[in-house]
């Protein structure tokens, strides 16, 4: 016994001799070793013991993160609440929903003072909001105000700060304490600190703003929203750079940055250490000192090298070629680079802690960004290296269609916080977060319209549904001034109900005189209904309860048409039931000589409008036709002749980026005569307008027809399944 504790005894000592012989150095730097109390115990070895920890950059520079300029986590709350009073805002407590219950949702902007105008990006929130369908100009009717004053730049050093803005609202009979109130932001704080405070207490209003930290953003109340230039278009704007189901190209870099680099202050800690990351091969991060008025002052000794490195590469040619781009904090949280990354198709890599990313509680950023942390910076490249090669693809289309559907201009930026908001007003008819990211796009979705899937036409696939119900409503619009139906119409009717696809015929009787007595129309193996109209052209687009069929033929009272040119065109319909399909097709193209957009009914090879004179299509668009559009598109539609189904045309390829499609007709449709003329000069004008209004040309031009298989083969008739095609 005594010899085994003697040999444990050895052991233990031997052990302890070579702990101090190899490990004393190390042992050294712990003050429980000394002899001496600890002057000051640490739980973590600091940043500059370059002996405990592999050094990644100069002490001087890590050093920064204790900058003595940046605020405390006190001074950070304080500041906070100096903004935020009312920092337990939800919905519940501090919005009035009753001003919402009778006008439904209507939105009231402020008049402008005079003598205080507005920045160019105010401007375009306040006319985004004004061609909503949603603004009134009375007060008395609206759910939600937004100020004439502009509040997006709080820096109080900048020339389009708006002082003693307290005093003002406070004088406003509707502010109310700020419930019900709107509240754009795009800048707050100043230097050296930025923090969130905007100069005036915003009392139970919300807030949409842009660099939203999470610390003070109220979940479910405030709204943030993307930092966009005053070069960022009222509407419309430019695509994103990856079409629509594309294959990109293998890009030649794998991530990039080019882009100012902060020697001191908030927001310098992250990009001084993006140049750690750089092997100028397929990483390329580039930064530039050289900004500001005394930026030689606090140059350091990368800065030379830095400057002549950042003008060898093209931003512009880096964001093509890149699959990943680096989108860092700047002095604030967010930057104008995220929303040039989204449109390039260049997948954000978000280094900005606490930032509360755009639209969040609609948008899953995880389908279309990385989201990175600023003090795992060299962990980037690896975990770029890893995401598959099929997800990244599914990034890229995802990027696009957030950039189209939401950020591509201020209308869009302005609509998605709006319709955020309504949708919180009504939670049960409110949009999924599957809607709000999956094709087309939440704004074009309706939730007054369904709340389920399968009755749109966009999500067949998704639904399970291969085809839609196979049976269609027959919607004829008659305008004769005559007190009977006129043989026309009798023949287009008949021709209609003998489909064994047709449901119902409706008849929108748009005469001065009253429609005939039911005596007076034909005998039919389907229902007929005559519904009086207003004598309007957009109640051909009105929702009617009455159609009860996805499908719906819309025509005019003069169309020819046979049964098999009706059943072979719903056949195709019901495989495309997101688009136009129909017979009489026209064309529109830029006049170059007159620097317009130009329309033709002439027969050539190629088309962007099918006519609805005879056209099926989904019921859907009678709902976005005269729910989303403003009144004063319709008011256009009904003020100009034959201008109608161009914006039904015009607002289906805005919808779906497709061209319509057309399909064979016995007896070519063609205007002529004077009355074709002045129709086409008419159509002419109204396709200005429209590309006016939505900024940009939604029309997409198809050189396809489709024809039956064995259409006018030198087969047997009896192998043909619409023979009576061929017949002239």
């Amino acid at each position: 016994m005594q010899t085994r504790k003697k040999y444990i005894f050895l052991t233990f000592l031997a052990s302890w001799l070579l702990l101090f012989l190899f490990g004393g150095d190390q042992l050294r730097h712990f003050a429980f070793f000394s002899g001496r109390k600890a002057k000051a115990r640490r739980s973590w070895p600091h940043w500059t013991d370059r002996s405990l920890l592999k050094s990644f950059a100069d002490a001087e520079e890590l050093q920064r993160d204790g900058d003595p300029a940046l605020l405390s986590p006190r001074e950070r709350r304080a500041a906070r609440l100096s903004v935020h009073r009312s920092s337990s805002c939800r919905m519940e407590t501090c919005f009035d929903f009753s001003r919402c219950e009778k006008h439904g949702f209507k939105v009231f902007t402020y008049p402008q003072e005079r003598g205080q105008p507005v920045s160019e990006s105010y401007g375009k929130i306040l006319s985004s909001i004004e061609r909503s369908r949603y603004h009134t100009g009375n007060p008395e009717e609206a759910c939600l105000f937004i100020l004439g004053i502009d509040t997006l730049d709080r820096d109080h050093l900048s020339g389009q700060y708006v002082r003693n803005v307290d005093e003002k609202i406070r004088g406003f009979p509707l502010w109310n304490g700020g419930r019900n109130h709107l509240i754009f932001n795009l800048y707050s704080g100043t230097w050296p600190n930025y923090t969130g405070e905007l100069g005036f207490d915003i009392g139970q209003a919300m807030l949409a703003k842009a660099s939203f930290d999470t610390d003070s953003f109220r979940p479910g109340f405030d709204i943030s929203i993307p930092l966009f230039s005053k070069e960022h278009p009222q509407r419309g704007g430019d695509r994103g750079w990856l079409y629509q189901d594309s294959l990109p190209p293998k890009k030649k870099y794998l991530l990039v940055f080019k882009g100012k680099r902060y020697l001191t202050g908030i927001g310098s800690g992250t990009r001084n250490a993006l140049h750690h990351i750089h092997n100028g091969k397929d990483i390329i991060s580039l930064t530039t000192c050289k900004h500001g008025k005394d930026w030689e002052k606090h140059k350091d000794t990368r800065c030379d090298k830095d400057n002549v490195d950042y003008e060898k590469f093209d931003y512009q040619e880096l964001l093509h070629n890149s699959t990943f781009c680096i989108v860092p904090r700047g002095r604030r949280l967010g930057s104008f680079r995220f929303l040039e990354a989204l449109q390039a198709a260049c997948i954000p890599v978000l280094l900005s802690d606490g930032w509360e990313l755009p639209f969040a509680e609609a948008i899953d950023w995880g389908k279309a960004a990385v989201v990175g942390s600023e003090r795992l910076l060299l962990q980037i490249p690896s975990a770029v290296r890893c995401i598959h090669p099929e997800r990244v693809l599914a990034f890229q289309q995802q990027t696009q269609l957030l950039w189209d559907a939401y950020f591509s201009s201020v209308d869009k930026i302005v609509h998605t916080t709006l319709e955020i908001i309504k949708d919180r007003l009504a939670p049960h008819r409110s949009r999924s977060r599957f809607l709000w990211n999956a094709l087309p796009g939440g704004l074009l979705v309706l939730p007054d319209f369904s709340t389920h899937l399968g009755d749109f036409p966009f999500y067949y696939l998704q639904h399970g549904k291969i085809l839609p119900v196979p049976k269609f409503t027959a919607f004829i619009r008659a305008v004769s001034q005559a007190g009977s139906p006129s043989q026309s119409i009798l023949r287009l009717i008949q021709a209609v109900s003998a489909s064994q696809y047709c449901a119902q015929i409706l008849v929108l009787w748009s005469c001065e005189k009253p429609p005939p007595p039911s005596g007076k129309w034909p005998q039919t193996p389907v229902p007929l209904t005559i519904i009086q109209g207003r004598r309007k052209l957009s109640d051909r687009f009105f929702p009617f309860e009455a159609i009860q069929t996805d499908a719906v033929l819309s025509l005019d009272e003069h169309t020819i048409l046979s049964t098999s040119e009706v059943d072979f065109a719903f056949v195709v319909w019901r495989s495309f039931p997101e688009r136009i399909v129909g017979f009489p097709a026209q064309s529109h193209f830029w006049d170059r000589e007159q620097g317009r957009w130009g329309y033709t009914s002439k027969w050539n090879n190629e088309l962007s409008i099918v006519l609805t004179a005879a056209a099926f299509y989904h019921r859907y668009y009678h709902t976005l036709f005269t729910e989303y559009l403003p009144a004063g598109l319709r008011e256009l539609v009904d003020g100009l002749a034959a201008c109608e189904d161009i914006l039904m045309n015009v607002l289906v390829a805005a919808v779906t980026k497709l061209p319509p499609i057309k399909v064979t007709q016995r007896k070519q449709h063609k205007e002529g005569g004077t009355a074709g003329s002045r129709r086409s000069s008419q159509r002419q004008d109204c396709l200005d307008q429209l590309a006016d209004w939505f900024g940009y040309m939604p029309l997409v031009s198809s050189q396809l027809r489709l024809d039956p298989v064995l259409f006018k083969d030198q087969v047997s008739v009896l192998r043909k399944k619409y023979p009576r095609l061929e017949k002239p």
